[in-house]
């Protein structure tokens, strides 16, 4: 199988700051670790982040900075100032900058570029996917996703799309690193005292909210706790940050680290911005104290504090540090407020989200085949296995005999299919269906040890394509899951399937 080639489309700089790049790296090493070959496109703003991306292993195509400053047009979109250039020169440099290369998928994450630069680039990559969270321009893609949380979200793309576009919204998208899933396999329980907080204003933070947050801490008389002070490389003020933290005994210093999950899990209460770190923070279960350091950070903060998630001091120009100091004071005087934040940011955010979205762009290669009589013995084993029956509706182990006189039966009935998917020859899953007419009544279960890697969405893909094929009268296929079920429930939704309607039952 050829190798998948995916490009990404992003920039850093001192006004754009660095998290659209930093969160396509984190996308890319997961795609890079399963197999594709991936490749930048930025173009050298000041304060661009290409040394770092470089760093990491990836080839980087570098766009030349305008000689002049552009001007904007009345038919630029909102944020078109921070491309340096025209929308249709940057098209035509990416276009010149692709060469021969066609990418299966072009990743693209700039507030700058909207669907007309989008239909220009189509003729030259395979598929689109946008990374977005403004949702104040329409798009030519196939993907798009907004990892953050609004109240409107279902609605907040109508009409900015294409119809056939899917649409991955919400924080189980978020982009994290593969170190906070691991951080939350050994998390602490916290009880809401506050020993130790973390300040983190994003990579750039140009208006150094970082220094305002330390100054209030550091007047603290009767201050017990220890201070941890993250910044990034780009951070204009982290010499005289890094100064401030030397001169104070319980303050310590992070420029650039690569361990921003252990910082954040050893953390009982973070002091930050809005965007990708909010979700971060969530994962691992640290309150948080949120500021919104830029226009599209604003509803974001202001839906995680209606649901639970963090306090909002509101955007960071009118913040005074009275209004930090009073939302401190409240955080350390109220444990239990803390311990529910906490229990909120773990039930929404999982650390899953970069697995499910390479699984879209590079998804597992399953092949679907009919069960044999000679695989009798093997569905056997895995149907009685306990983790299978655990979701399933007749959750009893069933005798060898009783399974192998239904085994043959279902491979005579004419209106029951069992099938087995496979990868590399090796089994992953099962799927049966049931038929009446034009409609079809789904089972699926994986092998066990099978899980993860987005295989169960991929498999019912795969199981849909192949009742396409072969039942082409076949128009719907249902589904029964438990609620209780909560990784079947989102392998059906990633696969395509809707809630249509509640079942009902009492049991006499």
């Amino acid at each position: 199988m050829p190798t998948m080639t995916i490009i990404f489309r992003t920039d850093a700089s001192q006004q754009i700051g660095s998290g659209h790049v930093m969160r396509c790296l984190t996308l890319a090493d997961e795609l890079r670790q399963r197999g594709a070959e991936v490749l930048f496109v930025c173009r050298e703003h000041p304060g661009h982040l290409i040394s770092l991306v470089e760093g990491k292993g990836y080839p980087v195509i570098r766009l030349r900075p305008a000689d002049v400053e552009y001007t904007v047009s009345p038919e630029d979109v909102a944020h078109a100032a921070w491309l340096g250039v025209s929308w249709q020169q940057d098209a035509a440099d990416t276009i010149t900058a692709l060469g021969e290369t066609q990418p299966q998928w072009l990743v693209v994450d700039c507030y700058a570029l909207d669907y007309r630069w989008e239909k220009t680039l189509r003729p030259y990559v395979g598929k689109i996917m946008v990374i977005d969270d403004l949702a104040d321009r329409p798009h030519e893609c196939e993907l798009l996703l907004d990892q953050n949380l609004y109240q409107s979200m279902e609605t907040r793309y109508e009409n900015l799309v294409p119809g056939n576009c899917q649409k991955l919204l919400g924080p189980s998208y978020a982009l994290l690193r593969p170190e906070f899933a691991a951080a939350r396999k050994n998390l602490r329980r916290r009880n809401g005292h506050v020993r130790r907080v973390l300040v983190f204003f994003g990579g750039v933070d140009p208006t150094n909210e970082t220094e305002k947050a330390l100054q209030v801490l550091a007047g603290i008389a009767d201050r017990q706790f220890n201070v941890d002070v993250v910044v990034g490389g780009g951070n204009l003020h982290k010499e005289q940050i890094q100064n401030f933290c030397a001169a104070h005994d319980g303050f310590h210093y992070h420029c650039q680290v690569d361990n921003m999950a252990e910082l954040m899990a050893a953390a009982d209460l973070a002091i930050g911005a809005g965007g990708t770190a909010t979700w971060e923070r969530s994962s691992v279960g640290v309150p948080s104290i949120i500021t919104a350091v830029a226009v599209n950070q604003k509803e974001l903060v202001e839906t995680g504090a209606l649901k639970g998630l963090l306090f909002n001091l509101g955007e960071a120009h009118p913040v005074s540090s009275e209004k930090l100091l009073n939302a401190l004071k409240f955080s350390v005087s109220f444990p239990e407020t803390l311990q529910y934040y906490s229990a909120n940011c773990l039930s929404t955010v999982d650390a899953r989200g970069t697995n499910r979205i390479a699984n879209l762009l590079s998804p597992p290669q399953i092949t679907i085949r009919r069960a044999s009589l000679e695989d009798c013995d093997a569905v056997y084993e895995w149907r009685n296995a306990k983790e299978t029956r655990r979701y399933i509706f007749d959750a009893e182990p069933i005798p060898l005999e009783t399974h192998r006189s239904w085994y043959c039966r279902t491979l005579e009935n004419p209106n029951r299919i069992l099938l087995i998917g496979e990868i590399d020859n090796k089994p992953v899953g099962v799927l049966r269906y049931d038929f009446t007419e034009d409609e079809a009544l789904i089972s699926v279960y994986l092998v066990p040890g099978g899980q993860g890697h987005g295989i169960g969405s991929q498999l019912l893909r795969c199981g849909t394509q192949w009742v396409r094929e072969n039942y082409p009268q076949i128009g719907v296929i249902n589904a029964e899951i438990f609620r209780e079920n909560i990784a079947s429930l989102r392998a059906f939704e990633t696969a395509g399937y809707k809630e249509h309607h509640l079942i009902f039952q009492e049991v006499l």
